[in-house]
């Protein structure tokens, strides 16, 4: 299906889940007038009615974009996950039909790691309980189980953006830093790497968990993995729901072999405000529990809003595509006298053929040309020299070539 281009003005842009302003006010000095912010998430009948307009999505984790509703919004051309994951999004899905999905991997990483350390020093301190007694009406003075955090072990599973950074401020506050990755990565400061997870479960006063969601890391810490921990640590997740076995987790707690524990994801977590959120860990003192807050600091959110919008600004005005989550990466440079088309398709032989031949067929000059693919889909980017008249059927011709998943043309080149 030929997806035509269109002045800014008509780009419709929604953004769900409350995003923060920034990426509003850089659409608008971008040129996009039609942006449409909402403060909650859709059902998927709702969010499928809304989408039958709609040229950019922007969401946060509630919104679900299965296969159902992707298949439904015709006129989609690209989706921001204004977070970091992108498990709410069905990514093959979106990427066989030509719909490149963004994130934003890097700008909450200081809010988690303070956060993380924050829940460090109160677990070592007691303060769970501690503060919990107070409002009841206790007065627990005791020093018994009441620790400073430096010279302790803090071993950090998953060693990057935010683990590394975490490094860096627990060392700077005296800590000791283990940590375990399943790639070898280059230890910050005075940092030392563990062989194997089990290792550095059984050295650790802390452990904290920051890896992705993926097959190999879903219930990675479980009974059997709690029972290595040194006994008397504690145990903090910030990173992913599925990667911890939360009754395991409760049971480690009440046992006592686990001193305590910080949570901020679960495997089920409310999909609105008049969700009730459950979990075997509520009613335990010593555990800390979060709303998935790590990332919802003003500072973040902000940062956050400008990083993703800039992508999907990016894509929609010239086509780049670097930091696509399911896409090939073509990052494309600048160009003042050329017009630009752009064309996804199955990556099959002939195609760059054809593509050549519409334009050679009319002796137009192909002044450049972008390509990448990744053995399923191909994604190129065509620069012709000088402004072409593109209702002469190229648009068509494009879409006409066998394979083709949607094409585009992009901008044309001034008049002189």
């Amino acid at each position: 299906m030929e997806k035509l281009s269109l002045p800014k003005s008509k780009i419709k842009v929604l953004l769900l889940e409350n995003i923060h302003k920034s990426a509003v006010e850089l659409f608008k000095r971008n040129g996009y007038s039609n942006v449409e912010s909402l403060k909650d998430a859709l059902d998927a009948d709702e969010l499928k009615a809304r989408l039958k307009d709609v040229h950019i999505i922007g969401i946060r984790s509630r919104t679900k974009l299965t296969k159902d509703v992707l298949a439904s919004a015709e006129k989609l051309l690209t989706v921001g996950c204004f977070c970091i994951g992108t498990n709410q999004v069905d990514l093959e899905c979106a990427k066989r039909l030509g719909i490149p999905v963004f994130n934003a991997p890097y700008s909450n990483t200081r809010s988690v790691a303070e956060l993380v350390l924050a829940e460090i020093v109160m677990l070592f301190r007691g303060i769970p309980q501690r503060s919990w007694g107070a409002h009841e009406g206790e007065w627990d003075k005791t020093v018994k189980g009441a620790r400073e955090i430096r010279g302790k072990i803090i071993g950090i599973v998953g060693y990057g953006h935010i683990g590394t950074q975490l490094s860096i401020i627990a060392e700077a506050l005296g800590m000791q830093v283990r940590f375990y990755d399943v790639e070898e990565k280059l230890a910050l400061g005075n940092a030392v790497p563990c062989r194997s997870l089990d290792e550095l479960l059984a050295i650790s006063d802390v452990v904290t968990l920051h890896v992705p969601e993926t097959p190999e890391t879903k219930n990675m810490i479980n009974a059997a993995k709690f029972k290595k921990m040194k006994k008397g640590a504690f145990f903090i997740n910030a990173s992913r729901g599925t990667v911890v076995n939360i009754p395991a987790l409760a049971d480690a707690v009440k046992s006592g072999h686990v001193a305590g524990a910080a949570v901020d994801v679960f495997p089920k977590e409310p999909a609105g405000l008049n969700e009730k959120f459950k979990s075997p860990l509520q009613g335990l003192r010593n555990v800390i529990l979060t709303p998935h807050i790590g990332g919802s600091t003003e500072e973040a959110q902000a940062n956050i809003g400008g990083e993703v919008a800039e992508k999907l600004v990016k894509y929609s005005d010239n086509g780049s595509t670097p930091g696509a989550v399911n896409f090939v990466e073509v990052a494309l440079p600048p160009q003042s006298d050329t017009t630009r088309f752009m064309h996804i398709h199955r990556d099959e032989p002939g195609v760059m053929a054809r593509i050549a031949e519409v334009f050679s067929k009319r002796e137009i000059n192909i002044a450049g040309q972008y390509l990448r693919t990744d053995g399923e889909i191909g994604y190129v980017v065509t620069d012709v020299m000088g402004r072409v008249k593109v209702g002469a059927g190229i648009r068509k011709d494009l879409a006409a070539i066998p394979g083709t998943v949607r094409t585009r043309f992009l901008y044309e080149a001034p008049p002189k």
